[in-house]
């Protein structure tokens, strides 16, 4: 049985439509502005699935309280699925004094849920902070069968090495070649950027990455295999973040900007509800 809060509500509709069944939740504000919960109907086992997208911090809260209302009503055992984890950039100490930002909130979930599912987080590694069982979810399916027929016989690019198994995940769902761009700074203030061992005339180009937020650097590659001659380039990634007049940006620059749905934008064209249900 699946309960669905605030930050997965873009979600509900095809949840249900897959055969989920649906636990209701009453979710609203006080006049304070803190949150009311209230489960309605019996719990046993039950996943509940939110994103915490901006505002990222109400939405935490609101997990931890849906947590807490459902082992009150007696659940025996509690998933969380959070397509989008907040707080998973910050994951190492840059200054003494700082936290290790997802490592708290991965804490704080554990006193609830007992399981954790993400999609794409930023680092996998940092699921070891969650006290239970945590998995990380692999878009590239979804992201493979949207793009089947627009890429053809093209290949898949990763922004960088540190996302190239993102993009061998993809390209080998499709049985095509893979590789990723290689930055060089040249001086203080300019990078170059350059993929590697592959040549891209003539040929469509998917570039995968985790997390678009302002999407300069996709802006930047997407221009240069211009210039290098490929025919087609498309843009996905697992999280929509994007700053102030990113999409536009971004969509000017190529051919097709696609993310998936773990954060709804006006490009959310791309569903991992299914990969949610198999579960």
């Amino acid at each position: 049985m699946f309960a669905v809060g605030s930050g997965g509500r873009h979600l509900e509709e095809e949840i249900r439509a897959l055969g989920g069944e649906i636990l209701g939740l009453e979710i609203r504000k006080f006049p304070d502005g803190e949150k009311y919960v209230r489960v309605l109907g019996d719990a046993g086992e039950v996943t509940v699935v939110s994103s915490t997208f901006f505002p990222q911090d109400e939405h935490i809260v609101e997990l931890l309280l849906i947590g807490d209302a459902l082992r009150e009503k007696g659940a025996e055992k509690l998933r969380a699925i959070v397509p989008y984890f907040c707080y998973s950039r910050q994951d190492r100490v840059s200054k003494e004094g700082e936290p290790v930002s997802v490592r708290a909130v991965m804490r704080v979930l554990g006193l609830y849920y007992d399981e954790l599912y993400v999609f794409d987080l930023h680092n996998p590694e940092t699921l070891k902070y969650f006290p239970g069982k945590g998995v990380n979810l692999s878009p590239a399916r979804a992201i493979a069968e949207y793009f089947s027929e627009k890429l053809g016989d093209g290949i898949v690019l990763a922004p960088d090495k540190g996302a190239r198994e993102r993009a061998k995940a993809v390209a080998q769902k499709l049985g095509l070649e893979y590789s990723h761009f290689e930055k060089r700074r040249i001086s203080p203030t300019e990078v170059e950027m350059r993929p590697v061992d592959v040549d891209v005339e003539g040929r469509n180009v998917l570039i995968v990455d985790d997390i678009i937020s302002t999407g300069g650097t996709m802006i930047k590659a997407a221009n240069l295999l211009r210039e290098m001659g490929a025919e087609k380039v498309f843009v996905a990634a697992t999280h929509g973040v994007f700053a102030e007049g990113a999409i536009e940006r971004v969509s000017k620059a190529v051919d097709e900007l696609a993310v998936t749905n773990t954060i709804p934008t006006p490009v959310s064209r791309i569903s991992i509800v299914p990969e949610i249900v198999r579960l």
